[in-house]
C-alpha cells in the first residue's frame, strides 16, 4: 500500500464518474490519438458507469432514509403531559361530559360483528400476513408471497433439484475464483501444481458458466415453460437426464482441468470433447423436454419467454457442436471460431435464456402485464439478426481480414436496438411500482439486472470500437465488463427469479435480512470489483500505448488487484448467503401454516389503537 497512487488513482475515479475533461486529459493522454476524452466512446462508457453509480446510491440512500424512520418512533410524552395539564383545568361539567363519552366506549364496534362469534378463517388466502408490530427500526418487513397449490410435487422437487445443485456449483466456482483473484496479490500463496492459476481460472469460469448458471436457467425453465403453457412438463424423467448428464459433466470436467487435461488455449471451451459432449447431450435432452411440452400446451398463445427459451436452447446446443468439431479450426479458422463461440456463448446461450425467464418473473413478481409484447419480440429477433457476427470484436488489429472486423463493429453497434428495446421494455413495466420494489425482496435483484443489462451491454457495443479496443483490450477492463454481464445481468437477474420462485415452491419464505445481506453484499463488492478493474485497465492500456515496459503496468496494477479480492471477498460471502437462503428455503423444516384470523389480535388492536386515541 506504500506505493499506491492514491493521487492518480483518485483523480481518475473523479474524472470516471464525474467526466472532467481537464481531469482525465490531464491523466489520460495517449501519443497516438491525443485525450482520450476527445474519444465519444469512452465519454459514453463513463456516463454508463454513473448510471451504476446513481442507481446503487438511489437504492442504498432509500434503504437509509428507511431506516432513519423506523427508528423514529411516535413521542407521545409532550402530548400526554399537555393532556394532564388540561384535565387539570377542566370544569367539573366539562369532565362529566368526558366521562359520559368514556361510558359510551363500552357501545363502540367490537369487530366481530360479519365474522360472529366463531373464528374468523381466511379460506381464499386473501390475507397472507398479519403484523401487529409494523414499526420495526431496522427492517422493514417485505411482502410474503402465496404458496403454489396446484403444482405437481414431482416437478417441484425437480426444479428445486436443479437449483439446489447450481447454487452449489456456485459456492464452490466463485470460492476457485476468489482463491484465484488472491494470487493476483499474493503469487507464492501456494506451490501446487493443480492450484496454479492458469488451471484454476478455467476451473472457475467453466464451473459458474455450466454448473450454477446453466443448471440455474434450466431449472427454472422447467417451471416457466410448463406454466406458460398451460400443460404438464412432458417428460419428468428427461427432467433428471438433464441435470445429471450437466452434472457429470462439470464434475469431469474439473477433474480433468485440476489434472491439466485440457482443450487447449480456447477460453470457455477448456473441456475436453468428451466432457463437452455430456453437456450438449444434456441441453439436448432439456430442448427435446422444452420443445415437446410446448407442442402439447392447451393454450392458443405462444408466449414470448417459450421464444427466448427455446431459441437460447437452440443456439447453445449449436454452439457447442460448432466449437468442438476440428476440421475447419486451423491457423486463423479457430481464432475467428474462438470469437464466435465465445461471444455467442454469453449472448445466446446465457443472456437470451435469463431474458425469457425475466419475461415471466418480472411481470410475476409486479402482479401485471408486460409493458409491450411487440418490444419483446423485436428485441429477440434483432439480437438474433446482429449477435451472430459479433464474436470478431474481440480481435481487432489482428490478422484477421480487415473486412471482418468492420462488420464485427457495425453489428455490435447494431446491439444497441435489442438492448434498448429489452431495457424500455422492463422498465415500463417497472413504471408506477416504486412502493411495490421497496415491498419486495426478489424485485430490487430484477432492476438492478435491468439497470446492468443496459449498462453492460451499451459498454460492450462501445469497446467494440477500434480506440477503445487499442485502450483497453487485452487489459482487466475486459474482466471488470465480463462481471458486469455475467454477474450483474444474468446473476441478478437469476436470484431475483430464485427469490420470486422458491418461496411459491414449498410455502416457506426466506429470512428477509438475509436476502438484503445477500443483495448489498453481492451489489458492493461488484461495484468494488469492476471499478478498480476498470481505473486499473485503464491504465495499463495508456502505459501499454506509451511503450513503457510490460513489468511496469504488472506493478501499477498491483493496488487494484488488491481491490479485486476486497470485492471479490464481499461477492462470495453474498453467495454463502444465497446458498443458506436457498436450502432454507427448499430443504428446511415445514412452512409454519399461517396464523388464523381470530378475534383476539383484532381486539388487541382496537384496545392499542384507544390507548394511543386516549393520550392525544
Amino acid at each position: 500500500m506504500r506505493n499506491f497512487p492514491f493521487r492518480r488513482c483518485s483523480w481518475l475515479l473523479l474524472a470516471l464518474l464525474l467526466g472532467s475533461p481537464a481531469v482525465l486529459r490531464a491523466q489520460a493522454t495517449t501519443p497516438a490519438e491525443g485525450p482520450m476524452l476527445t474519444q465519444p466512446a469512452v465519454l459514453g462508457m463513463i456516463a454508463l458507469l454513473l448510471i451504476i453509480v446513481l442507481g446503487a446510491a438511489v437504492l442504498l440512500v432509500g434503504r437509509v432514509a428507511s431506516l432513519i424512520r423506523g427508528t423514529q418512533k411516535p413521542s407521545t410524552e409532550n402530548e400526554a403531559g399537555r393532556f394532564d395539564e388540561t384535565v387539570t383545568n377542566l370544569t367539573d361539567p366539562q369532565l362529566a361530559a368526558i366521562l359520559a363519552r368514556q361510558q359510551g366506549r363500552e357501545f363502540a364496534l367490537g369487530g366481530a360483528e360479519l365474522s360472529g362469534a366463531s373464528p374468523a378463517h381466511d379460506t381464499q388466502g386473501l390475507v397472507q400476513h398479519v403484523a401487529l408490530n409494523v414499526h420495526s427500526q431496522w427492517f422493514h418487513e417485505k411482502r410474503r408471497t402465496a404458496p403454489f397449490t396446484d403444482l405437481d410435487p414431482k416437478l417441484t422437487m425437480l426444479i428445486s433439484a436443479f437449483l439446489l445443485c447450481a447454487a452449489f456449483w456456485l459456492v464452490l466456482g466463485t470460492t476457485v475464483g476468489w482463491y484465484a483473484g488472491v494470487k493476483f496479490v499474493s503469487p507464492d500463496v501456494d506451490h501446487v501444481a493443480a492450484l496454479s492459476f492458469g488451471r484454476l481460472r478455467p476451473i472457475h469460469t467453466n464451473m459458474v458458466f455450466w454448473g450454477w448458471t446453466s443448471l440455474a436457467m434450466i431449472g427454472l425453465g422447467y417451471f416457466v415453460v410448463p406454466r406458460t403453457n398451460n400443460t404438464p412438463l412432458f417428460s419428468l424423467k428427461w427432467g433428471w437426464w438433464s441435470l445429471g448428464l450437466i452434472n457429470a459433466s462439470v464434475i469431469l470436467g474439473t477433474v480433468c482441468l485440476m489434472a491439466g487435461i485440457n482443450n487447449g488455449g480456447g477460453e470457455y471451451r477448456e473441456y475436453i470433447w468428451p466432457v463437452a459432449l455430456l453437456f450438449a447431450l444434456g441441453v439436448i435432452v432439456a430442448f427435446a423436454n422444452f420443445y415437446q411440452t410446448v407442442a402439447h400446451r392447451t393454450t392458443e398463445e405462444f408466449y414470448i419467454s417459450n421464444w427466448y427459451i427455446l431459441g437460447a436452447t437452440i443456439w447453445g446446443i449449436v454452439l457447442t457442436v460448432i466449437a468442438y468439431l476440428p476440421w475447419y479450426q486451423n491457423g486463423l479458422g479457430e481464432t475467428i471460431t474462438q470469437g464466435y463461440y465465445m461471444h455467442m456463448g454469453v449472448g445466446m446461450w446465457f443472456m437470451t435464456f435469463t431474458l425469457g425467464l425475466m419475461y415471466y418473473f418480472l411481470p410475476m413478481s409486479l402482479n401485471k402485464p408486460i409493458y409491450s409484447y411487440s418490444l419483446g419480440v423485436l428485441a429477440f429477433w434483432t439480437q438474433l439478426l446482429f449477435y451472430s457476427l459479433i464474436g470478431t470484436h474481440h480481435y481487432i488489429f489482428s490478422p484477421l481480414p480487415w473486412w471482418l472486423q468492420t462488420v464485427a463493429i457495425v453489428f455490435s453497434v447494431g446491439m444497441i436496438i435489442p438492448v434498448l428495446a429489452g431495457t424500455i421494455n422492463f422498465l415500463m413495466t417497472f413504471r408506477g411500482s416504486r412502493k411495490r420494489v421497496g415491498d419486495s425482496y426478489s424485485l430490487p435483484f430484477l432492476l438492478m439486472g435491468v439497470l446492468f443489462y443496459f449498462v453492460g451491454s451499451f459498454q460492450g457495443s462501445l469497446q467494440a470500437l477500434r480506440y477503445t479496443n487499442l485502450v483497453w483490450h487485452f487489459t482487466d477492463f475486459n474482466v471488470a465488463h465480463s462481471h458486469i454481464t455475467m454477474y450483474g445481468i444474468v446473476s441478478f437477474m437469476l436470484w431475483g427469479c430464485i427469490y420470486t420462485l422458491a418461496p411459491k415452491l414449498r410455502g416457506r419464505e426466506p429470512r428477509q435480512a438475509l436476502v438484503g445481506v445477500h443483495f448489498w453484499f453481492a451489489l458492493v463488492g461488484l461495484l468494488a470489483y469492476v471499478m478498480a478493474l476498470m481505473i486499473g485497465g485503464t491504465l495499463k492500456g495508456m502505459s501499454w500505448m506509451a511503450g513503457e515496459p510490460f513489468m511496469k503496468s504488472v506493478v501499477l496494477m498491483a493496488p487494484y488487484w488488491l481491490w479485486r479480492a476486497i470485492g471479490g471477498t464481499f461477492m462470495l460471502l453474498a453467495h454463502f448467503v444465497f446458498f443458506y437462503n436457498l436450502v432454507d428455503m427448499l430443504l428446511g423444516g415445514k412452512a409454519a401454516p399461517q396464523a388464523p384470523l381470530t378475534q383476539a389480535p383484532v381486539k388487541q388492536a382496537i384496545s392499542q389503537a384507544h390507548d394511543v386515541l386516549e393520550r392525544i
